[in-house]
Order: structure tokens, then C-alpha cells, then sequence
């Protein structure tokens, strides 16, 4: 106890201006002590006791959509970093997303739902494969990594990419699907929702989803260490989260000409494209991750779980 409360007087101004940074209007954090006290700080405890000096830690970290995962991953980078002097870089499966241009390409070849970003199979994986690879390369040499700009539904050109200087201790990869484990034949038969239903009707799309988490995001997986996980109590509460992250992002881009920001009816649709992985792991999780943290209805951490 007396660690988490010396941790927590020398992080809290930097994580307060933090967590104010990401507040709106209308939706504030509620509880900021108590969250950090007693879930983020044990959390980089169990990090730090987990690092291998001669070897890049890679932790995951996964939730559904606008359960809070870029904010709590931003959270544990500032106390890691200001306490327990790691040196850690954080990125998003997001930012590894296929082009607009791929992805139209990918989807005239397998599927028109394959349009949409989101789902395995819109990243792309030999680029993530080889950042990990050179992350965890005795001869590492500067990194240039792919931001995506989700405003525009692409990436950002190169000049605003992000740039990695020296060899992370510890690198958080976050992410809505990271270590999802893929469903069964018999299980990917029935469609779950009306999307499945009217636009995917020979379950061609849910098969190459699912082959793909078989396959080359199963190899991609591996490279884990370790994998938080930030579960909810339902989908339908991640329908209202998503919606307000979206409200959140409009908010806050000053440019706003050719945005892709979605409507409230778009995001229902796009919400159906992760319905199926996400109601899967929230059985998987209870035996896949390391760590899980429970949240309320009112979006905070309430209980915690370390099992590895």
C-alpha cells in the first residue's frame, strides 16, 4: 500500500491534466483516485514485475469499442514511465489498418463488407509482424510506424507517423480484437444480427473474418506477453460508448471538410461488423487474459483480476 500511495502522489498531476484533457461538457470522470489507486497502479505493478531487462515486453490490451482502452493504455504508459522510469511506447491495432485504396481492392475481391475497417482482415498483419520483429531485435535501429486518421478512414501520410527513436522496455498494444480467438464452423452458421442476416446471407465475409484470426492473427498474437482486458457488461452498452467517442471525435477535429465521422444510424451498422468477435470474447476472456477488468454501466473500472 504504501508503494501505490508514493506512486500515486508523484503521478496524479500529470494523469489528472490527462484525464481532463479527454473530458467533454457532458461527459466527465467520475472517481479519477480510485480508479488509478486502486486498478492502474497494481496493473503497472504487475507490468514492471513481469519486465526482462534484456527483452521488450509486449502487453495487449482489449475491449470492445469505446470501452476506454486508448485512455486507460495512455494512463499506464504516464505511470510506468514517471514511476516505474520504463521506457514504454504505446500504439493501436488501429493505426496498422489497411488503406482506403487496399481495403476497396480487398473488398471487390472478397467481399464488399470488407470495405469497412474494423474487422480481421482490414489490418495489415506483415506490417505489424515486422514492427514487432524489430522491436524485439538485438540490433534495433529507428522505427517509423503508421498513425491512421479515423476522421478521413485512412492512413496519415508518412511525415505524421509516429517515430521510435530508441528500443521500448515495454510496448502496449492495444486494440478491440486483440487476442480474439476464432469461432467454430458450426458456430458462424447462424447470423447474429440483421447485417449478417440481409448483407452477408452465404456467410462468406464471417468465414474469411474468422479463417483470418486462424491464421494470420493468431501468429500475430503470439508475440504476446501478456493481455489486459477491459470487459463490459454487454454490447448494448458499447453501442452508447461508441456513440459518444464518436460525438467526442467530432468535437475535437478542427478541420472538418471531407470527415468520415459517423451519424448515429452509422454507427449502429458499423457497431453490427464487431458484434460477433466482441460477444465471443467476453466468454474467452475469463480464460485468455491476464489481467480483467470488470466495468459498470457507468463506464468505470469496478472490480479487478489478475489470474497470470
Amino acid at each position: 500500500m504504501q508503494q501505490i500511495n508514493d506512486c500515486f502522489s508523484k503521478v496524479k498531476k500529470d494523469c489528472f491534466k490527462f484525464i481532463l484533457s479527454q473530458e467533454t461538457k457532458k461527459d466527465k470522470f467520475r472517481n479519477k483516485e480510485r480508479m488509478i489507486k486502486s486498478f492502474l497502479i497494481p496493473v503497472c505493478q504487475w507490468i514492471s514485475k513481469k519486465k526482462n531487462k534484456k527483452k521488450t515486453l509486449i502487453i495487449g490490451l482489449a475491449g470492445g469499442q469505446g470501452s476506454g482502452k486508448t485512455t486507460i493504455s495512455s494512463i499506464l504508459t504516464l505511470i510506468l514511465q514517471k514511476y516505474f522510469k520504463l521506457n514504454v511506447f504505446k500504439v493501436s491495432i488501429d493505426d496498422f489498418y489497411k488503406t482506403r485504396r487496399d481495403r476497396k481492392l480487398l473488398s471487390k475481391k472478397k467481399h464488399p463488407l470488407l470495405m469497412t475497417r474494423g474487422v480481421p482482415g482490414t489490418h495489415d498483419i506483415d506490417l505489424m509482424l515486422d514492427f514487432f520483429k524489430k522491436i524485439k531485435s538485438n540490433n534495433f535501429k529507428k522505427l517509423e510506424i503508421p498513425r491512421f486518421n479515423k476522421a478521413i478512414d485512412d492512413r496519415y501520410r508518412k511525415s505524421l507517423w509516429y517515430k521510435l527513436k530508441s528500443k521500448p522496455d515495454v510496448v502496449i498494444f492495444e486494440g478491440w480484437c486483440v487476442g480474439a480467438k476464432p469461432q467454430t464452423n458450426n458456430q458462424l452458421k447462424k447470423p447474429i444480427n440483421s447485417l449478417e442476416k440481409v448483407y452477408d446471407q452465404n456467410s462468406i465475409w464471417r468465414l474469411y473474418v474468422n479463417k483470418e484470426l486462424k491464421t494470420k492473427y493468431k501468429s500475430l498474437f503470439k508475440q504476446l506477453d501478456g493481455l489486459l482486458y477491459l470487459k463490459a457488461k454487454n454490447f448494448n452498452l458499447l453501442k452508447v460508448w461508441r456513440l459518444k467517442q464518436e460525438r467526442k471525435l467530432w468535437i475535437q477535429t478542427n478541420n472538418r471538410k471531407n470527415l468520415k465521422i459517423m451519424s448515429s444510424k452509422d454507427i449502429v451498422n458499423f457497431m453490427q461488423t464487431y458484434q460477433r468477435i466482441t460477444q465471443q470474447m467476453f466468454k474467452d476472456a475469463i480464460k485468455n487474459s491476464s489481467v480483467i477488468m470488470n466495468l459498470n454501466v457507468n463506464h468505470q473500472i469496478q472490480t479487478i483480476k489478475f489470474k497470470k
